[in-house]
């Protein structure tokens, strides 16, 4: 297997790039992320990843090692092809997508073109024990801002499950999310919300 590619980027596209490695010109797959990286640069090291079919063989790279190991853990997932795989890290930057895993934001993975529910869902289901497991993010109980209003509409669900007054929960909610400033957990609000109610 090609582990990575060194030489000097011949073309810079945003779906790809062609690397001349000692007088080899080699086609390689990237995300927007990746591209995003590479395009200034004239001399590059790019990890790769050669994925072989009957008809082809493909090779897809990265700027970092982070981005191939969750393009392989992408890979691992019954459904998602190399394609589907780049097309979710050119929809989210690793962050994004390790923070949708993490607070199994489904419909964050669903917004990607070409990926449904349930392909989101066993994205989630799959990779949240891999990724915690590998520290390839740094918190999974931090809340980002693009998370708030996903944490507000499950807490609020759960809360009116256990029979709180829905107004009075949305006020309580709220008014805890605002002196948090967005660092809360799902199950912390949902007990301050209890404790408040």
């Amino acid at each position: 297997m090609i582990s990575y590619l060194k030489g000097k980027l011949v073309v810079k596209e945003p779906t790809h790039a062609v690397i001349d490695v000692n007088g080899v010109g080699y086609h390689v797959n990237i995300s927007l992320s990746t591209f995003s990286i590479i395009k200034d640069q004239e001399n590059i090291l790019i990890h790769t990843y050669l994925h072989v079919r009957e008809d082809a063989q493909i090779l897809f790279g990265f700027s970092d090692t982070m981005e191939k190991k969750m393009f392989l853990n992408l890979l691992s997932i019954s459904g998602v092809g190399p394609n589907t795989a780049l097309m979710i890290q050119s929809s989210l930057s690793a962050e994004e997508l390790k923070q949708a895993i993490a607070s199994e934001d489904v419909k964050v993975i669903q917004g990607v073109k070409g990926v449904g529910a349930k392909t989101a869902q066993r994205i989630i289901l799959e990779l949240k024990d891999k990724i915690k497991k590998e520290g390839m993010y740094a918190d999974v109980d931090k809340i980002r801002p693009t998370s708030y209003n996903t944490i507000r509409s499950e807490a609020l669900s759960a809360l009116t499950t256990l029979g709180i007054n829905k107004s009075a929960a949305e006020k309580s909610i709220d008014a805890i999310l605002k002196n948090s400033g967005n660092t809360i957990t799902l199950e912390e609000l949902i007990k301050l919300t209890l404790k408040n109610a």
